[in-house]
């Protein structure tokens, strides 16, 4: 049961907060003004703080001064209760780093609606996601889902993409943000001596194109459909302005990609220092993770060129390997499809 801390020097508006948030499940506490109320806080760490403005002996910008000093109740959500709301004490209030305003008198359902708000984005900033780029997409649909912010891949531009139609090209400055809504796509950087290193595979679910975006640059890369695939095109304003909005979110988003950053760092020394055979291994496993998840292996309907890309090796080594892999019966080779027969002993290859 989550712990609403009430801070209001009227009595019947505190004791009323209470009865409506006692009814909406939550467990409360009450205290009569600013001093008390920090008290409080600092006694029983609540989940979240409802606090009036205008109070005697400490207001509520000294509690939020307060709290948000202590390392302890420094994340605590905060929502200011006013009779009115000036801009100048608007803006006050959101630079001192309150998460949402009330102005009185307010219904019951605006008020619990904008705490549940507040709890979610809490539970959301605090939940370990998956490193890298998973991480990243779990993070956006777990914000798209509880409203924070509205990217819905469904209310914008859908368009089809042929195969080997490129989506992006190095260089080029973003306009998009891509939800990938169907088939598959690859990025890739260019050798000087014109050969492709594919940095990263997307399938369906999948967002990408979204560090240049943030990063207000042009892109690194080059992104091409694998697989005929349905793109939703989200515009990068709204991609912008959704993440940048609350600057908590925006530190949630970029600590995920600069996990995801060091991940390719970590490919690249695998590249560099591993041997062939536990190379392709890595890159028959990551693809298989990537376009089947945990289910029962399914063929990896990729061309021998993406993946020898993938490893960074040539196309006639990559197929020595397979063929040494096909006789250990670590993966299957039928219609010239890849299917994997030992998915641990292939991750776990020592040599």
């Amino acid at each position: 049961m989550k712990h609403i801390l009430i801070i209001d020097d009227h009595t019947e508006i505190r004791e009323n907060i209470a009865e409506i948030l006692t009814l909406g499940g939550y467990r409360t506490t009450t205290a009569e003004n600013g001093k008390k109320g920090v008290e409080l806080a600092l006694q029983n760490r609540p989940d979240l703080v409802v606090c009036d403005i205008m109070m005697p002996e400490l207001d509520g910008y000294g509690v939020l001064h307060l709290l948000r000093k202590n390392p302890e109740t420094e994340h605590i959500p905060f929502i200011f209760l006013t009779a009115k709301v000036e801009r100048s004490d608007f803006r006050k209030g959101m630079e001192m780093g309150a998460d949402d305003f009330i102005t009185k008198p307010f219904d019951d359902i605006e008020l619990l609606n904008a705490i549940e708000i507040r709890l979610k984005k809490q539970d959301i900033l605090h939940q370990k996601y998956t490193h890298g780029e998973e991480g990243v997409k779990e993070l956006l649909q777990d914000l798209q889902e509880s409203g924070m912010i509205r990217l819905d891949p469904s209310n914008f531009e859908t368009v089809h993409f042929s195969k080997r139609q490129l989506v992006y090209a190095e260089g080029k400055r973003p306009k998009y943000l891509y939800y990938l809504k169907s088939g598959k796509v690859k990025a890739y950087r260019l050798h000087e001596d014109g050969k492709e290193y594919i940095t990263n595979l997307y399938s369906a679910d999948d967002y990408f194109g979204y560090i240049a975006l943030l990063e207000n640059g042009s892109y690194e890369d080059n992104a091409e459909v694998l697989e005929d695939a349905e793109l939703a095109l989200i515009p990068k304003e709204d991609f912008v302005q959704a993440v940048y909005h609350d600057m908590t979110i925006a530190g949630k988003f970029i600590r995920l990609i600069s996990q995801n950053v060091k991940e390719k760092e970590d490919r690249l020394l695998h590249l560099a220092y591993d041997s062939l055979r536990k190379r392709v291994a890595k890159a028959l496993v990551d693809i298989h993770h990537k376009f089947n998840g945990e289910e029962v292996p399914c063929p990896l309907d990729i061309p021998r060129e993406d993946i020898a890309q993938y490893v960074g090796t040539a196309t006639e080594s990559l197929i020595r390997t397979l063929s040494d892999f096909k006789s250990e019966k670590l993966i299957e080779i039928k219609d010239g499809k890849i299917r994997i027969t030992d998915l641990a002993k292939l991750a776990n290859l020592l040599y």
